[in-house]
């Protein structure tokens, strides 16, 4: 039953994952598909591309809340007196859910089922899921990000030294056993997520290396 459960979380994070709100807003803010702009992707930078601040600001929230939601609503179907009588170690079982219904909001938003599996990186989705899990290494990632991102005007290389910088600092805590145990599983969730978004970002590095990556405030071009 407990893996019926788990499929369950999975799914709802998956399905919660695909809502393509940066398409959504795109559209509304400034009539424009986003998938034929710029990186073609539909999150936040791009958004910011063909709709302006205030479109990707919102978009921005919106994505982070995707994640949040998946992580909630793992809490609330784990956290039941039945959970527990199923299992002698409830906390593991339900540290598990979240971190799964997070990676799956991550390839819902990467792999949209409304848009034929294409979608974006899964960064704020990503922080979202940590934001529901553990909010200090969400908001330290999630500074970082904004401000690598700001001053290199690299969002890319924002978003990479996020997610490896929240993962430093879950592997601190657990080496300095300032958490409980059960938080490995964070741990693990930043590790995953992590080396996801550097691989979404191979393109981006390519062209960091060669100086050729787009900036924030460049013009948007059509792929």
């Amino acid at each position: 039953m407990i893996y019926v459960m788990y499929i369950t979380v999975v799914l709802i994070g998956y399905l919660v994952g695909s809502i393509p709100f940066g398409v959504i807003i795109a559209r509304i803010f400034a009539k424009k598909d986003i998938r034929q702009i710029g990186s073609g992707k539909i999150g936040m930078t791009n958004v910011l591309r063909a709709a302006g601040k205030k479109a990707a600001a919102l978009s921005l929230i919106l994505d982070i809340g995707k994640g949040i939601i998946a992580v909630v609503l793992a809490k609330l179907i784990f956290s039941t007196d039945y959970v527990a009588s199923l299992t002698a170690d409830s906390s593991w079982v339900l540290y598990n859910s979240q971190a799964l219904a997070a990676l799956a909001a991550i390839a819902g938003h990467t792999w949209s089922v409304f848009l034929k599996f294409k979608g974006g990186r899964g960064v704020n989705t990503f922080i979202g899921g940590l934001l529901g899990m553990y909010w200090p290494a969400a908001v330290l990632g999630g500074g970082i990000m904004i401000i690598v991102g700001i001053i290199s005007k690299y969002m890319s290389l924002g978003s990479i030294s996020g997610a490896v910088s929240a993962f430093i600092m879950l592997i601190f805590l657990f080496i300095l056993k300032s958490y409980p145990v059960e938080y490995l599983t964070y741990t693990i969730y930043t590790m995953i997520g992590a080396i996801f978004i550097f691989f979404m970002h191979r393109d981006n590095i390519i062209r960091l290396v060669s100086g050729t990556e787009r900036k924030l405030g460049d013009n948007s071009k059509i792929r």
